[in-house]
């Protein structure tokens, strides 16, 4: 059974949603977990919100938030998450965000940086990774350890 097997049999199973709150991936993490048939039992809806002011108005993530973390850090990843569960009334919301590249990079958040948020009701929880590769790689890469997250919390 492969990994999104897994997540689609247990929350089928469990009658349970997941949401996605992304950035950097664009909608790739939805896109895969809606690759399966029958992933209207579980999923129900994804917020795409690319830019500051969309995660500002669909997720409600604080701008004080945005200025003095940046979109790439725990702090923003973790409020996607819980916007994300509230505004989808899901069990679980994952989110991510990232430096995807060729550009933007920095010294403290370089090309390959990404947060990544998960919320329930009982709890948020936030971890980076540094990925290596191109702008695609970075974005796959991102989304097979999101859904890594997700089997994990399952599992456990």
């Amino acid at each position: 059974m492969t990994r999104l097997e897994y997540i689609a049999a247990e929350l089928t199973a469990r009658k349970q949603t997941v949401s996605c709150a992304e950035s950097c991936t664009g909608g790739l993490l939805a896109a895969a977990l809606t690759s399966m048939a029958g992933s209207s039992a579980f999923f129900d809806r994804s917020f795409v919100t690319y830019s500051d002011k969309a995660k500002q108005q669909v997720l409600n993530v604080n701008a004080d938030t945005l200025r003095h973390y940046g979109a790439v850090s725990e702090e923003t990843v973790r409020e996607m998450a819980l916007g994300a569960l509230i505004a989808a009334k899901s069990h679980y919301a994952l989110s991510i965000s990232g430096i995807a590249g060729p550009d933007g990079g920095s010294d403290d958040k370089p090309v390959g940086t990404v947060w990544f948020g998960f919320a329930t009701k009982q709890r948020i929880w936030a971890k980076h990774h540094l990925f290596e590769g191109d702008r695609s790689q970075v974005r796959s890469q991102a989304v097979q350890y999101a859904l890594a997250i997700l089997e994990h919390y399952l599992q456990s």
